[in-house]
């Protein structure tokens, strides 16, 4: 039975959608009561990120003359939204669809997705972390959450723990000695298990340069700026202080598409429109990716992300 045959029939279930509003409520209650911009960037790019992991939706664009360009669907608004800071828009956020291909449609992934970016200018990856705690206190609220059978502490601050700490207490390893394809494999099957055992949400900082092609090194060139936050086990947002050399991060680039090649992933060109605007100057800046489907899931208790959706991929094409 498809979605909204369910909700003809319990009219109750509409409800489900009603927590998905409140909570993009709370989030534009947030930002623009901190003087934030709400920005409205294209879905439809010529150009899409890079990451050399994931693949994209490429689709065509024609015109009623004959004139043919390569599309694709962003898998995130992160490039249009820095041209923007590029422009001098300030503080901003958006809360767009993004799509990513060639994944398993599972309880915490969706081919089509509601996605949340917010920057601060002059500001690093721990004012992030600050800006992350609140929000998400506001939007799931303070004490404790009970969630899927499980009860997290929410009491401030959280725990922040560097990732070579974690590889070095949990796995015994040097996280500088780990290769990228066993970089993640290693996490989650040695350490995120000891994390688990936290019961609150928690940072983890500081990953391997060779993890975060946008992101800041740190004093220590070996590591980057960049944090990504967890709740039981579900990865709620991922945070750069943002690299703004325009020379380093072409080189990145590069780097990422010569690993799309090798990958065997759809190759495009480079962003060059991204190039100029971090050339004209970007400020010092940092930004972070949030799941909104995965901050319905905990407000809501959901299983799935399935769950927190009208129209789920994997009903809508029979997965």
């Amino acid at each position: 039975m498809r979605t909204w045959q369910r909700i003809k029939n319990d009219p109750n279930l509409i409800n489900q959608s009603l927590i998905r509003e409140k909570v993009i409520d709370e989030i534009r209650t947030f930002f623009k009561g901190d003087g934030f911009r709400e920005v409205f960037t294209p879905i439809l790019v010529p150009v899409p990120s890079i990451e050399p992991n994931l693949e994209v939706f490429k689709t065509e664009l024609r015109t009623a003359k004959g004139v043919r360009r390569d599309g694709y669907l962003i898998m995130s608004p992160e490039f249009s939204i820095k041209k923007l800071l590029a422009a001098g828009v300030g503080n901003c956020f958006e809360i767009t669809k993004c799509f990513r291909n060639e994944e398993e449609v599972s309880f915490l992934h969706n081919p089509e997705f509601t996605m949340l970016e917010w920057y601060r200018i002059n500001a690093d990856y721990k004012d992030i972390m600050k800006d992350f705690e609140h929000l998400f206190l506001d939007i799931i609220g303070k004490g404790k959450l009970e969630y899927q059978g499980g009860v997290y502490d929410l009491s401030l601050p959280w725990p922040r723990i560097k990732i070579a700490d974690a590889f070095k207490k949990y796995a015994k390893r040097d996280v500088l000695e780990v290769s990228d394809a066993d970089f993640y494999k290693i996490y989650f099957n040695e350490i995120e298990p000891e994390l688990l055992k936290l019961e609150k949400p928690y940072f983890i900082y500081d990953y391997p340069i060779s993890q975060a092609s946008l992101a800041k090194p740190c004093k220590d060139y070996r590591f980057a700026e960049r944090f990504e936050v967890f709740l039981g086990g579900v990865e709620l947002g991922n945070c750069f202080s943002e690299l703004t050399d325009a020379s380093e991060q072409k080189r990145r680039f590069e780097a990422d598409l010569a690993e799309r090649k090798k990958l065997g992933k759809t190759i495009y060109p480079i962003d060059t429109d991204l190039i100029d605007a971090m050339e004209s100057g970007l400020p010092e800046v940092s930004g972070i990716a949030v799941g909104v489907d995965r901050l319905v899931m905990l407000a809501g208790d959901f299983a799935s992300i399935g769950e927190t959706l009208l129209f789920p991929g994997k009903e809508l094409f029979d997965l």
